[in-house]
C-alpha cells in the first residue's frame, strides 16, 4: 500500500468575489519522500534568502530567480500537480445542477479534482491537506468528508481529511505559485497595463516547462502538470 500527500489551495473560490474565473489544485507527493523533498525546497528558500512562505499574491521582482527554481525543482521532482480551472464562473446554473447553491459545486469541485485517473484507488491511500480560508473551513471539511464516504460506500482511498496552514507548509505554497499563475493569466491580468512583470515572467518560465499555454486545459492524462479546463454551460 501507498500512501500520497495532497496539499490543495483555491483561488477565486466565493461566489461573489468579483472575478469570473476560479481555480482549485493540489501538489501531490508520496508520503515516504515528504522530509527529503521539504528539505529541497527549504535549501532552495535558503539559497536566496527567501522569505518563509512563498505566496503568489507577494512575488518580487528581485526573487524572480527563486521562483523559476523553485518551478524548475517541480519538473525535475517527482511531485505532481492537478488543477481544475473554472472560467465564466457567473454561468454557473447552480439551481439546474447544484442543488440550488454554490457550496453543493465547491463540493463536487473537490470530488472531481482527487477523484481522477491520476488518483487510483487500488493499492493507494491519500491524505488530504487544505489550505485554511475562511471561517466555514471547518464545515466544508467535514462536508467534504461525508461526500467521498457516501460516493466509495464507506471504502474511500481518502483516508485523511485536514486543513493546514500555507505559511508552514512548503507544497501548499507550491500549489498556490501555479494556481495563481493559472488564474492571473485566465482572468487576462497579463495583458492589462500596468501588470506584473514578475507574475508575467513566471507564467511564461512555467509555460516553458510545462509545455502548456496556462489558460487552457492539459491532456487529460498529464499526470506531471494537469490542468482540467471547465467551462460551465446550459441546461438544455
Amino acid at each position: 500500500m501507498s500512501t500520497k500527500n495532497l496539499y490543495i489551495d483555491e483561488s477565486c473560490h466565493l461566489e461573489h468575489d468579483g472575478f469570473p474565473v476560479m481555480c482549485i489544485g493540489y501538489t501531490k507527493i508520496n508520503a515516504e519522500d515528504y522530509d527529503n523533498l521539504k528539505e529541497g525546497i527549504k535549501s532552495i528558500k535558503l539559497k536566496h534568502n527567501a522569505p518563509t512562505e512563498v505566496k503568489w499574491n507577494k512575488l518580487s521582482n528581485s526573487r524572480i530567480e527563486l521562483y523559476k527554481e523553485l518551478i524548475d525543482f517541480f519538473f525535475d521532482s517527482p511531485v505532481q500537480f492537478r488543477c481544475i480551472l473554472v472560467k465564466y464562473k457567473g454561468k454557473l446554473d447552480h439551481a439546474a445542477f447544484n442543488k440550488g447553491d454554490h457550496d453543493s459545486f465547491y463540493y463536487k469541485l473537490v470530488y472531481f479534482l482527487l477523484n481522477s485517473s491520476t488518483n487510483p484507488p487500488n493499492g493507494n491511500d491519500y491524505k488530504v491537506y487544505m489550505d485554511i480560508k475562511d471561517t466555514r473551513g471547518k464545515e466544508r471539511l467535514s462536508q467534504i468528508k461525508t461526500v467521498f464516504e457516501n460516493k466509495y460506500y464507506g471504502e474511500s482511498p481518502f483516508i485523511h481529511f485536514q486543513h493546514i496552514r500555507s505559511d508552514e507548509n512548503e507544497f501548499l505554497q507550491l500549489t498556490d505559485l501555479f494556481i495563481g499563475a493559472i488564474t492571473y493569466k485566465s482572468r487576462k491580468e497579463h495583458e492589462k497595463e500596468g501588470a506584473s512583470s514578475v507574475k508575467n515572467e513566471v507564467i511564461a518560465y512555467l509555460e516553458e516547462k510545462s509545455g502548456y499555454l496556462l489558460n487552457e486545459g492539459t491532456e487529460p492524462w498529464e499526470e506531471k502538470f494537469n490542468i482540467f479546463d471547465h467551462q460551465p454551460k446550459s441546461k438544455s
